[in-house]
């Protein structure tokens, strides 16, 4: 089990050159699906490397950038039984993330099949005035970490699909 804080900015981003990312040292690739429960909380199926784990996840929101999370294994037998108590009105969302060491930190791209013109950029930080340099192979559009719209949560409800321009 991991309890603790969750320090993370999030950045919409121009759909990133894959083969670029791919081809980064020491990055790592994951096949995620998760989806939200009625009762509250997440659960997710994340597979790298072909081996599956399944995941929950609670998390309280502190403010924009900190959460407390309270994360632990499941089996896939639970994974399963959360999938069929989705939260009313979403649904189970996929996404492909590509883990980027970058000057101690990791950075999170996240690839969605919905969306062929933009993704996520995610960065988990130590502390709220933690500075972050983003590498120019990754074109920022906005910081979207107060926008509660990009939240995968809401996306779980609705795709949102605003003008790049």
């Amino acid at each position: 089990m991991k309890d603790g804080f969750e320090i993370e900015r999030k950045f919409l981003i121009e759909y990133p050159d894959i083969s670029v990312i791919g081809s980064l040292d020491g990055v790592r690739i994951t096949h995620l699906e998760q989806c939200y429960l009625e009762g509250g909380g997440r659960v997710r199926k994340i597979t790298e490397n072909g081996k599956t784990h399944f995941i929950k996840t609670v998390k309280k929101h502190i403010t924009d950038i900190k959460r407390e999370e309270k994360e632990w294994e499941i089996s896939e037998e639970e994974y399963l039984d959360g999938v069929k108590g989705l939260a009313r009105g979403t649904s189970v969302i996929a996404k492909t993330r590509y883990i980027i060491p970058c000057g101690g930190l990791f950075l999170e791209v996240d690839v969605f099949p919905f969306w062929q013109d933009r993704a996520f950029l995610e960065i988990e930080l130590s502390d709220e005035k933690q500075e972050i340099v983003i590498p120019d192979f990754l074109k920022v559009i906005k910081e979207v970490t107060s926008d509660k719209r990009y939240r995968n949560s809401s996306l779980a409800r609705e795709i949102f699909t605003e003008a790049l321009n």
